[in-house]
């Protein structure tokens, strides 16, 4: 087990164990929390130990048999110090890890799938992401001088697509209000509905599944209309501007929505590259988003097709 965090585009880990929430109990102390930082790097034994902290050596052998007991540390061998047998410890694990629930499955993407490489090979080529992201700006734009909220969930998305690929090359996140006509030739990925995201309202007539004059989603393939805030769609189509290049269109009715769509993502990624419902080979989903534990935040979501 292994312990990640990413810092400036550089990724570190640590080895790390899992012990027993009601074992965590052995290291609330001052003094377990200071004889695990005494043997971090080093193994010691015991006596050793006490006299690096000024602390009494039975109370440090208290902490030591308890700590090893949680399993938090271990006895890594035995040396002879002034005529005794001494057992020396060190930490099990650079890093503990405290389960509080179990452990939910994890997305498999198969990125040799054919379906996978087909659906991601426009925006990715050779591990090199080849896409604008386009999102709506924050401040008053568009005919309804609309602030766009929902612009911050293309972290996410492109966290996502991060796992896939090795190079960013440029910054390639742009609002919508400096996307430039060259950008439009591009590979795009839009964030946002078109009242936030100006370039989703241009593309939107060109979509198998649009938003609207009524406002709600309506879907040319199934011919049905959704009208719930929570709707969100995954659209991707080739670029009318350039039959090369791709877009693909994560954006909601409302907020909630697109953040229903970037869920679908996150957690149901099969089904989105699977395509239609009623049409397989078309890269257009209509997905619901759900608050199960209600918070007022969706948290998951249902696909309508």
């Amino acid at each position: 087990m292994k312990v990640l965090e990413r810092k400036k585009n550089k990724a570190y880990s640590l080895d790390a164990k899992e012990i027993e929430m009601g074992k965590a109990g052995s290291m609330s102390s001052k003094l377990a929390q200071r004889v695990i930082g005494s043997i971090t790097d080093e193994e010691k034994y015991p006596k050793q130990i006490a006299k690096e902290l000024k602390e009494n050596e039975q109370k440090i052998y208290y902490h030591v048999r308890q700590l090893e007991k949680a399993g938090i540390i271990k006895h890594t061998r035995q040396k002879e110090v002034h005529g005794t047998i001494a057992k020396l410890y060190k930490i099990a694990k650079p890093a503990l890890v405290v389960r509080f629930k179990d452990l939910v499955p994890k997305q498999d993407i198969p990125i040799t799938d054919e379906k996978v490489a087909q659906f991601f090979r426009p925006f990715i080529i050779d591990g090199r992401l080849d896409t604008r992201i386009i999102v709506g700006s924050p401040d008053p734009h568009g005919p309804e001088k609309a602030r766009s909220r929902d612009g911050y969930y293309g972290i996410d998305l492109a966290m996502f697509f991060g796992t896939f690929i090795s190079h960013v090359p440029e910054i390639n996140v742009r609002l919508d209000t400096e996307t430039t006509r060259e950008d439009l030739k591009e590979n795009l990925i839009l964030i946002g509905g078109p009242i936030t995201n100006r370039i989703t309202h241009n593309l939107n007539r060109h979509l198998p599944i649009q938003f609207a004059p009524d406002k709600n989603i309506y879907s040319k393939i199934s011919k049905t209309s959704y009208s719930s805030d929570e709707t969100g769609i995954i659209v991707k189509i080739k670029n009318p501007y350039n039959k090369e290049k791709s877009i693909l269109v994560v954006a909601g009715k409302r907020q909630s929505g697109t953040r229903a769509a970037i869920i679908a993502f996150l957690k149901e990624f099969k089904q989105i590259y699977s395509g239609n419902k009623f049409k397989p080979h078309t890269i257009a989903k209509v997905v619901e988003g759900l608050d199960l534990d209600s918070d007022g935040v969706v948290d998951t979501v249902e696909f309508r097709e």
